[in-house]
């Protein structure tokens, strides 16, 4: 959720973020009265209402705030601050920016439960997690860009209220999360075989007061649940990385409940495009499918998950696919998963490939321009991601 505002002289937004339980203002909020700022209170008022534990309230990007809007945004937080001891707020600063960190310092200074961190150190609870993860950065931007799509589909496939869910392969817990929060089901197992990301899906969900979750350790292929015990049984972009998809699919088959579904998420990643630069775009994520086909993961798997679902005995297999793309939310968003792609396969997997430095220049090229793509105001950029399901038979 957004407002954007515009001021006498200056435009500001303010946004929410259900899966990071942030609000974040960012550019330059001079109003002229408080009514300017109705809308983006109003935002502020809504977010709370909406989390539990912690929100956090982002001003790291806010490059000016006169006293008006100072005092307006710190009386929400403060008065609630008093009248629900339970929430707490944490205040993200910058020591770029260093005025906010001294000017919000003073809230703390009033109540007891609003605190300041500063981006540079101490940013978000399991800030390390998410830097000794490999993937782990890309995939929470990932599900933030996904979670607009999926949360619409997903009752195409079986998602409701009140049921029995696991998710396979579940990394930090973000989808978990959401479809907690969304679909309310009575139950969710999500597993997953990376302890440091399991640890930091428990200190999310204790932080922001998610219950129902049972996070698990446990390896996909021989998961240590029982038979037909779950309504719906997910795992997102997980089967493309696998060598074996078929014995990961053997394994939802086998703890779904007759009748339940199975619903997985995957790539065609050749087909991700953007103009201009259209032809080095294109280039490259061909390369990338190469790349990931050297260590034997299938990063074209979108498509190929209808057959892979009714081998594996499902019937009632429906399948839909969905563009991400650069006008969704913040191109920024986009341009930064990208930049996140290019650092790992064109860094770590080409070097361990072997690659020469004219091929990486090149292959590095096309994801800059991808980017450049995501954040031209006249530009277009698109991620293509497959989804599908099967019911297990009665």
């Amino acid at each position: 959720m957004s407002a954007t505002t515009f001021g006498s002289s200056a435009r500001f937004k303010a946004q929410f973020d259900l899966s990071n339980q942030e609000f974040s203002v960012s550019g330059s909020v001079r109003p002229q009265t408080i009514d300017e700022l109705a809308p983006s209170l109003a935002l502020l008022k809504e977010s709370i209402d909406r989390v539990r534990g912690v929100l956090y309230v982002n001003v790291r990007r806010l490059a000016q705030m006169n006293n008006i809007a100072f005092h307006a945004f710190s009386r929400v937080i403060i008065d609630t601050a008093r009248a629900r001891p339970d929430l707490r707020f944490v205040i993200v600063t910058s020591s770029v920016v260093g005025w906010t960190t001294r000017k919000f310092a003073l809230l703390g200074h009033i109540e007891p439960n609003i605190v300041v961190e500063e981006y540079d150190t101490e940013f978000y609870p399991g800030q390390t997690f998410l830097e000794e993860g490999g993937f782990i950065p890309v995939l929470r931007t990932q599900t933030k860009m996904t979670w607009r799509h999926e949360r619409a589909i997903l009752p195409r496939h079986g998602m409701r209220p009140g049921i029995t869910m696991a998710d396979i392969c579940c990394g930090i817990g973000d989808f978990a999360v959401l479809a907690q929060k969304e679909f309310q089901p009575s139950r969710i197992v999500a597993l997953d075989h990376s302890k440091s990301s399991l640890a930091y899906a428990r200190r999310v969900a204790e932080e922001f007061d998610i219950r129902g979750i049972e996070y698990t350790y446990g390896d996909a292929s021989e998961m240590l649940l029982d038979d037909n015990q779950f309504d719906l049984v997910t795992c997102r972009h997980s089967l493309q990385i696998f060598d074996r998809p078929a014995l990961i699919l053997k394994e939802m088959y086998r703890i779904c409940k007759p009748g339940g579904r199975v619903y997985v998420t995957n790539e065609k990643i050749s087909q991700c495009l953007g103009e201009p630069r259209g032809e080095s775009i294109e280039w490259t994520y061909d390369e990338l499918a190469k790349l990931f086909a050297h260590f034997k993961m299938d990063l074209e798997f979108g498509p190929k998950s209808r057959h892979y679902l009714m081998d594996a005995g499902f019937d009632d297999v429906r399948v839909e696919s969905f563009m991400v793309t650069n006008l969704d939310g913040d191109p920024q968003d986009f341009a930064d998963v990208i930049q996140a792609w290019e650092d790992t396969f064109a860094g770590e997997m080409s070097t361990r490939r072997g690659d020469g430095p004219e091929f990486v220049e090149r292959f590095r090229k096309g994801f800059q321009d991808h980017i450049f793509a995501a954040l031209h105001p006249k530009g277009y950029a698109g991620w293509p991601v497959w989804v599908a399901s099967g019911r297990k038979p009665l």
